[in-house]
């Protein structure tokens, strides 16, 4: 079942999504080597609690498997779903950081790949190009479009760099649930998939290996890393599907300002 989403849900979720990117940029302040995951967690943890949410990912069950921690922190070859913990990071890392939080009982869902110390090269247009396919993307969450063009607009952009898609992950609706319908996947062709109507709220977030597309789940049942063991980069915005122009509830803007290198950059200013 698809939901549309009317005006006073879109608000509520607009607060859970601000709330997202504030996190997230909290989270900035402290990404450096020598810190660890799992501290980088427990700032994400306080300072949504103390903003009067809780954490979407921290208890959640998939089957037998239940999330421990507020964020998903995945370094380099972790794809999605990294688990914080007490390794800490190290210069030229590249670390996933999905966030997600209830707030008035809708959900906000976000996520931001971020350079540790200096950056490679390789790992550098890896970011450069996951970026860009998201903004891509979100320009065709439209209504009248369908979920085709949304994942052509990130293949076309990610396949022309050489990098491998994910396509055994996928985005999603968001609304009261974390997880709704449809999936929204980072592949497809133009004009084919579901037509999008005004109202629905979703959450595109390619997910692009330096490598090739394959994945694999660790036996801790939650990190998702490549099969060939290179880099991964992951961006995710909530979107509203409007007439003419999406809608983005998240926004980069409380990350980005606290960044001393930017070092992602879209191909018009690159």
């Amino acid at each position: 079942m698809v939901y549309l989403k009317s005006e006073y849900e879109i608000e509520r979720m607009r607060a859970s999504a601000d709330l997202v990117g504030r996190t997230l940029g909290e989270v900035a302040r402290h990404i450096a080597p020598g810190v660890t995951t799992g501290y980088l967690d427990s700032i994400a943890d306080e300072f949504i609690t103390a903003h009067g949410a809780i954490s979407a990912f921290k208890g959640y069950k998939v089957g037998k498997n239940v999330f421990p921690a507020t964020l998903c922190t995945s370094v380099n070859d972790e794809v999605v779903h990294g688990i914080p913990g007490n390794t800490p990071l190290e210069n030229g890392d590249l670390v996933s950081i999905d966030c997600g939080v209830v707030l008035d009982g809708y959900y906000g869902d976000s996520a931001y790949t971020f350079m540790v110390g200096e950056l490679s090269k390789a790992n550098e247009a890896l970011c450069c190009v996951t970026y860009d396919a998201l903004q891509s993307a979100v320009d065709k969450a439209i209504a009248g479009n369908r979920l085709g063009d949304i994942g052509w607009a990130v293949q076309e952009r990610c396949d022309a760099g050489g990098f491998g898609i994910v396509r055994d992950l996928v985005g999603h609706g968001i609304g009261q649930n974390l997880h709704e319908e449809p999936q929204v996947p980072n592949f497809g062709r133009p004009g084919n998939g579901r037509k999008l109507r005004e109202g629905l709220v979703i959450c595109i977030e390619p997910m692009i290996n330096r490598g090739g597309p394959g994945v694999l789940t660790d036996a801790d049942g939650w990190t998702v890393r490549t099969s060939d063991g290179f880099p991964s980069a992951h961006y995710e915005h909530m979107v509203v599907v409007r007439r003419g122009n999406a809608e983005v509830l998240t926004t980069f803007s409380y990350i980005e300002d606290v960044l001393e290198v930017l070092p992602y950059k879209t191909t018009a200013e690159a």
